[in-house]
């Protein structure tokens, strides 16, 4: 099959390259989807450089070498095969979900980590979904929220804020998105109340309040951002910039000995993509509370552009990578 195999770590551009390698064999408990579509995370760019590079042996893989040879995780496509403890799942069948690999034209991946594929969405739009969805519904979860908040979206226009501006008034919030200015009208039209240009100035020096910030990008301080929380507010922290060395580790750190001291919580939150997360997105979709937003597409080969546009932090929304066309 054909694949994006990654040489060492480095930019994007210099150590991921389209390949030939071996189909993956599927385990007892894994499916082996042929992916129709892929797209570009943060997450990806960080396994792509291997920062921060203290995490390397903990999650990422050698000191010099990565672990998953093959890059990509968001996927959409078709059950190929089904290992023999599989059960809910045959060939043939329509799925999205996240495995190490998938930019390639084959993925194995745990039963668990897949869903059942939206019914009114492409396989380019279904790809778009899995990490960005799941990281925003199941982080605006850790942070309580409930109607009636005050929600405070910061990175409003990225490929999780676009999805957790339309689950937080889903389900009844108040939502302010911080973004860029090219990004405003997009914010708005996914549903926030409120939209704050960052490149305005200061964005904490106002006298709204919250009752829960998503922080999903840029490197603000735990210090900084709970000047706009209310008293007993709680700030969730989900995105990976900072120092190469150690990423977003001083600000989590910071975050968990203020809470000691204050009554706000603040917490940091990673994402798992499960069965029951990707369901209860694809209800939403299939109910039109949800959609994906997608900045480009790209075929295969040119996935190492995509995921450099992804570390610059260009997008809006997701960038897709077509692996195989619609039959």
């Amino acid at each position: 099959m054909k694949a994006i195999v990654q040489s060492g770590y480095g930019a994007p551009e210099d150590v991921l390259k389209l390949a030939d390698v071996d189909t993956p064999a599927v385990g007892e408990q894994e499916v082996l989807v042929s992916v129709r579509a892929s797209s570009a995370n943060p997450w990806d760019w960080h396994f792509v450089r291997g920062e921060p590079v203290l995490m390397r042996p903990a999650g990422i893989g050698g000191i010099r070498n990565p672990k998953f040879p093959i890059s990509g995780g968001d996927l959409s496509g078709t059950v190929a095969q089904v290992g023999a403890g599989v059960t809910g799942y045959a060939p043939g069948d329509h799925v999205y979900g996240f495995g190490h690999g998938a930019f390639a034209e084959y993925v194995a991946v745990p039963q668990g980590r897949l869903g059942r594929k939206p019914t009114n969405l492409t396989f380019e739009q279904a790809a778009a979904v899995p990490l960005g969805a799941v990281t925003a519904i199941q982080g605006l979860r850790a942070g309580g929220l409930k109607a009636g908040q005050r929600v405070l979206v910061i990175g409003a226009s990225g490929g999780v804020g676009t999805f957790a501006v339309q689950i937080a008034k889903h389900h009844g919030a108040e939502v302010t998105g911080v973004c860029s200015t090219a990004n405003l009208d997009l914010v708005r039209h996914l549903g926030a109340d409120t939209v704050i240009d960052y490149s305005e100035g200061d964005i904490f020096t106002g006298s709204d309040r919250y009752d829960l910030v998503f922080q999903l990008g840029g490197t603000y301080a735990p210090g900084a951002v709970r000047k706009v929380l209310t008293p007993r507010g709680i700030l969730i922290q989900s995105y990976g910039d900072g120092n190469r060395w150690v990423g977003p580790l001083g600000n989590i750190v910071k975050a968990k000995v203020l809470s000691l001291f204050v009554g706000q919580t603040l917490k940091s939150f990673t994402a798992e993509v499960d069965t029951k997360s990707l369901d209860e997105i694809t209800e939403l979709v299939e109910a039109g509370q949800l959609i994906p937003v997608i900045d480009r597409t790209y075929p295969l080969a040119q996935a190492p552009e995509a995921v450099q546009l992804v570390e610059q932090g260009r997008p809006a929304g997701k960038i897709t990578i077509t692996v195989t066309a619609d039959e």
